[in-house]
């Protein structure tokens, strides 16, 4: 639809337009998974791919011959996608049915907080305390669409 790009950016209201807060946090949770990748990967950084460094060619044998806390990175890099829909869904569920923005920032600053727990305690193998972060994790996304 051609008449959409020309649009008067003036015709939105400029609070329409705003990034929130739970916006923001949308695009930090986006990020994570990334930088468990990065932390799972750092093994091979710097070395050769002969001698035990990181394999772009075959980067998915590499990863799953990891073990200990980047083995445990990995996990939580996947788990950090899996978290993302919910997540997503549920701030522009909350912002589209029009909810208290202060409400969908805290829950959205809350997930990030459980999520960075979440992967902290991942990488330190505290399953038990892990479990708590990803459950108060999940509610928060779910919250977010009865905002």
């Amino acid at each position: 639809m051609p008449w959409l790009t020309a649009v008067d950016p003036d015709f939105f209201p400029a609070k329409e337009r705003a990034m929130t807060v739970a916006n923001y946090c949308i695009i930090v949770a986006c990020l994570m998974p990334i930088v468990c990748a990065g932390i799972a990967k750092s093994k091979g950084f710097g070395k050769r791919r002969r001698d035990g460094g990181f394999d772009n060619n075959n980067p998915r044998a590499w990863l799953a011959n990891l073990s200990g806390w980047q083995a445990r990175a990995n996990a939580a890099q996947a788990n950090s996608f899996e978290a993302l829909p919910l997540f997503i869904a549920g701030v522009l569920v909350a912002q589209q049915m029009g909810a208290n923005q202060e409400r969908v920032d805290m829950l959205a600053l809350s997930f990030l907080m459980f999520r960075l727990s979440f992967i902290g305690l991942y990488l330190a193998d505290l399953a038990a305390l892990r479990t708590l972060a990803w459950t108060a994790g999940l509610a928060c996304s779910l919250a977010l669409f009865f905002a």
